[in-house]
């Protein structure tokens, strides 16, 4: 079981990659427009295109910070289930908690209509939740 617990999280990590750059192939020809990347402040952060580019372009970057944010407890928990056993109810929820976070980085990167994207985050959430709850019984007594 512990391949088929690990196999979500690796593909999470390859979406996010996949995020990194349909961020980059949006962004860089709308900074282009505006001078390209020579004409970028120095220090200039991605939160400085906030108002500049295109909101629709800007999703694309929101989601790919979120991928860096809430999975990096989804990687952790998967690791703890790994190293003290997997069950296939964790192997379920780990892949809806990977469904669940490619179907919102769709949703955000191109509708990005609130609501949707809040019912995603915390189908998404609860899954994060159960895995937490998982991870943390199959440490107990184990100390």
């Amino acid at each position: 079981m512990q391949a088929q617990i690990l196999m979500p999280a690796a593909v999470l990590v390859i979406w996010s990659i996949v995020m990194l750059f349909w961020m980059a192939f949006t962004r860089l020809p709308a900074l282009s427009k505006l001078g390209g990347l020579a004409k970028a402040k120095p220090g200039g952060r991605g939160q400085d295109l906030e108002g500049v580019v295109p909101d629709v372009i800007n999703w694309k970057a929101h989601n790919y910070a979120h991928l860096m944010e809430q999975p990096t407890l989804f990687y952790a928990t998967i690791t703890i289930l790994a190293i003290m056993g997997a069950g296939s109810l964790d192997v379920a929820l780990a892949w809806g908690y990977v469904a669940i976070r490619v179907v919102h980085s769709i949703w955000q990167a191109t509708v990005n209509r609130v609501p949707v994207r809040f019912t995603l985050f915390a189908l998404s959430t609860l899954c994060l939740i159960l895995l937490a709850i998982r991870a943390l019984g199959a440490t107990l007594g184990h100390g």
